[in-house]
């Protein structure tokens, strides 16, 4: 065979190859796009989740979600439950959409949680950490919601599988939790709020869970002078003022704010828990 024939047979193979690898490239990125496409027809439609009302069917949807949640498929429909449930939470979100109040929202987000609380249960039942982002917008909106005890449920569970938020929220999980719950609180505390105050128990159990998580420290202060001024505030017009114990914490958290940001706020809550931890100590000697 002639250089010239094994030069052109060479270039044709070589032609074939990226023809081949192009084709393979087209045919991987249209599976790609199709994939999200699988819930469209039910955003499309209104294919929702039946209203889940009595313990039968929240049972039918948790144990549904649980099986599914480890095999990967559906058993009934062409939709799994995690499907139908991310199809409901693109129309809740349409639903937001529509109104500008932040209080108007928490409200409709109050009504809304509870919805997906079987979906979740089997979430966490089954324990498998596949990327979720029904659960990981729940873990938000429990906290819009005030229900801070499942918001911690739900993040403890993505803590341990590693899982993340949504692009659209633009912070780490740990971030997000530590300061939506500081915030929370804060915002109560400031507005005078003793309904919608967060427990200091749930503060302190929130500032645990996100210890190993990397956030700015702007934000973690941010926690611990939320615990601090929450210790405070239970100080009744009375002036009886917290147990020895609560305000030592009181001084330990206010210190690590300060600490970890200066500009915090919390120098005066400092000095007042240390006036108030003395004033417990009683004189010297």
């Amino acid at each position: 065979m002639s250089i010239a024939r094994r030069s052109f047979e060479a270039k044709a193979a070589a032609h074939r190859r990226a023809r081949a690898a192009a084709e393979a490239e087209v045919a991987r990125k249209a599976a790609a796009a199709a994939e999200p496409a699988r819930v469209q027809p039910a955003i499309a439609t209104a294919v929702m989740p039946a209203p889940v009302q009595t313990p039968a069917q929240r049972t039918r949807v948790r144990k549904q979600t649980t099986v599914e949640q480890a095999d990967g498929s559906a058993l009934r429909g062409d939709l799994t439950q995690y499907e139908q449930h991310l199809a409901k939470l693109q129309q809740d979100r349409l639903r937001l959409k529509q109104v500008q109040s932040k209080a108007a929202k928490s409200q409709i987000k109050r009504e809304l949680v509870a919805e997906y609380d079987a979906y979740l249960d089997g979430v966490l039942a089954a324990d498998t950490g596949s990327p979720d982002e029904v659960l990981t917008t729940l873990l938000v909106w429990n906290i819009d919601a005030g229900r801070f005890e499942r918001a911690l449920e739900l993040a403890a569970y993505a803590f341990r599988h590693g899982l993340e938020t949504a692009d659209r929220f633009r912070r780490t999980l740990g971030t997000l939790v530590a300061e939506e719950i500081a915030e929370a609180a804060l915002d109560a505390l400031a507005a005078g709020d003793a309904v919608d105050r967060v427990p200091v128990d749930v503060l302190a159990r929130t500032a645990e869970l996100v210890t190993g998580q990397d956030m700015p420290d702007e934000v973690r202060a941010k926690l611990f002078l939320a615990l601090g001024r929450s210790v405070l505030a239970d100080t009744g017009d009375a002036g009886d003022a917290p147990g020895a114990e609560s305000l030592s914490h009181a001084v330990d958290w206010l210190q690590q704010a300060i600490a970890l940001h200066a500009g915090c706020g919390g120098k005066k809550d400092l000095e007042r828990a240390q006036r108030l931890l003395k004033k417990q100590a009683g004189p010297a000697g």
